[in-house]
C-alpha cells in the first residue's frame, strides 16, 4: 500500500481560542506558534483577522516569526474579510487564506437567509478574491455535515474552478457519524470536478465525541489535512485532538497514512498550551492526560511490569512521557508494591513482602494513593529485613 502525507493543520490559536475564558494575548500566541512549528505542524490557523485590532496583530506577528510552516488567516465570504486576512498575512512566508460559506440546508435558509444559487455566487467570488492576494486558497464550506451530498459537490467544484487549493468539508456541528462522515469525503473525491488540483481536509467537532473517528475516516476516504487542535480545544465539546489523530496514525501503519509531526514534542506541548490558556487536560485524556500511562489495577500492574506492551499500546517516550507510571492503590497487588519497593532500594523476600503487603493494604484503604513516602515509613515501621 503506497503510503500518503495526511497534512496536520492546527487551529488551536483560531478555532481552540474560542473557548470561554481560553483567550490569549499576542505574546502568548507567539510562543504557541513557535511550539507549533518545532512540533511539525504543516499549517497554523493563526487566527481570524478581521476580528479585532489584537487578533489582527498577533496574525501579522506570526506571519513574520514564522518560517517553516504555512500561515493561515481565517475570513467570511466578505470582501473586506478577505482583504484584511490578506494584509495580516503580507509577510508569511507561505501565506494561506481560508474564507467561506455556510452551504447546509439550515445555514442557507436560517443564517444567511439565502438561496443555494447565491450561496454558490458568493462561494466563488471569495475564492476569486482571495486568490488574488495568494496563491493558497482554502474554501470552507461550513456545515458540510449537514449539507446534501450533490449541493456540496457542486459548491466545491465551483470553488475548485475558481482556483481554492484546498477543500475544507467542516462537521461543524458534531453531528456525522463515521462512516457518514467518511462517505461524505469518498462522494466528493469522487464527484467534485477538478478535485486532482485541490486537498480535502477534515474539520470535525467533538459534540458527540466522534470528532477523532470522524477526521480518521475521513483520511480513510480521501482527506489529505486533517484539522485539529492540540488537546482538543475548541466550540462547544471541541475539536478534533491533533494528538489523538497522529498517534493513530502511527500506531496503524497499514492505513498508509502518516505526518511530519515529531510526536516526542506531544506531551510538552500539550502541556504548554494548557498553561497558557489556563485550560486543565483532564487526567484521563488519551496521549495526553495524566493517567494515560498510569496503571493502578493489581492485574494490569503485573502485566505491565511483565511486559509492557500488556496493557500498553503506545510506548510513553514515543509521545514524550519519560516511563509508564505503577500507581500504588488498594487494588494494587504484591508484584506492584514489590516493583515499587525496588525502586525506592527495598528487596523483600516473600515472608517479608506478604508482612509488607498486608500493612499496605492497610494505608491503602485509608490513602486514595500510596506515595512513596508511605512506603519509607511502612518498612521502618515493620522494621522488615532487607535483603541487598
Amino acid at each position: 500500500m503506497s503510503a500518503h502525507k495526511i497534512q496536520i493543520f492546527d487551529t488551536t490559536l483560531r478555532d481552540g481560542e474560542q473557548v470561554p475564558g481560553c483567550k490569549l494575548n499576542k505574546e502568548e500566541k507567539l510562543v504557541i506558534a513557535r511550539q507549533l512549528e518545532l512540533l511539525g505542524v504543516d499549517v497554523i490557523e493563526a487566527g481570524f483577522p478581521i476580528s479585532s485590532p489584537g487578533d489582527f496583530d498577533a496574525v501579522c506577528a506570526i506571519a513574520r516569526q514564522t518560517k517553516e510552516a504555512t500561515v493561515c488567516g481565517l475570513s467570511r465570504a466578505v470582501e473586506e474579510d478577505i482583504k484584511v486576512a490578506a494584509e495580516a498575512l503580507r509577510e508569511a512566508r507561505y501565506p494561506r487564506l481560508h474564507t467561506g460559506i455556510g452551504t447546509s440546508e439550515s445555514h442557507v435558509r436560517y443564517k444567511l437567509r439565502a438561496t443555494q444559487e447565491q450561496v454558490l455566487e458568493r462561494a466563488v467570488q471569495a475564492v476569486k478574491l482571495a486568490k488574488s492576494f495568494v496563491e493558497d486558497v482554502e474554501f470552507y464550506a461550513e456545515d458540510a455535515g449537514r449539507t446534501d451530498n450533490e449541493f456540496l459537490a457542486r459548491v466545491c467544484s465551483a470553488a475548485v474552478k475558481a482556483g481554492a487549493t484546498v477543500l475544507n468539508i467542516p462537521d461543524t456541528t458534531g453531528y456525522c457519524l463515521p462512516q457518514e462522515y467518511g462517505a461524505k469525503i469518498k462522494y466528493l473525491y469522487e464527484n467534485v470536478a477538478g478535485i486532482e488540483h485541490a486537498r480535502l481536509s477534515t474539520h470535525c467537532h467533538n459534540d458527540l465525541g466522534l470528532a477523532t473517528a470522524n477526521s480518521i475516516s475521513g483520511a480513510i476516504n480521501g482527506a489529505r489535512q486533517i484539522e485539529c487542535t492540540i488537546n482538543g480545544v475548541g466550540e462547544r465539546a471541541g475539536n478534533t485532538a491533533l494528538e489523538e489523530v497522529v498517534m493513530i496514525m502511527k500506531q496503524h501503519p497499514y492505513l498508509g497514512l502518516h505526518t511530519s509531526i515529531n510526536t516526542e514534542l506531544l506531551s510538552e506541548t500539550s502541556a504548554l498550551v494548557s498553561h497558557m490558556m489556563r485550560m486543565p487536560v483532564q487526567p484521563n485524556k488519551a496521549i495526553v492526560g495524566a493517567n494515560a500511562f498510569s496503571h493502578s489495577s493489581g492485574i494490569h500492574q503485573d502485566g505491565v511490569i511483565k511486559n509492557r506492551s500488556t496493557y500498553e499500546i503506545i510506548d510513553p517516550k514515543e509521545v514524550g512521557v519519560d516511563s509508564s507510571s505503577i500507581v500504588l492503590t488498594a487494588r494494587s497487588g504484591r508484584a506492584a508494591l514489590a516493583y515499587r519497593l525496588q525502586k525506592l532500594g527495598y528487596t523483600l523476600e516473600k515472608e517479608m513482602l506478604d508482612i509488607a503487603y498486608t500493612s499496605f493494604l492497610l494505608v491503602a484503604d485509608v490513602k486514595k494513593e500510596v506515595e512513596d513516602k508511605d512506603l519509607h515509613q511502612l518498612i521502618e515501621a515493620k522494621k522488615l529485613s532487607v535483603a541487598s
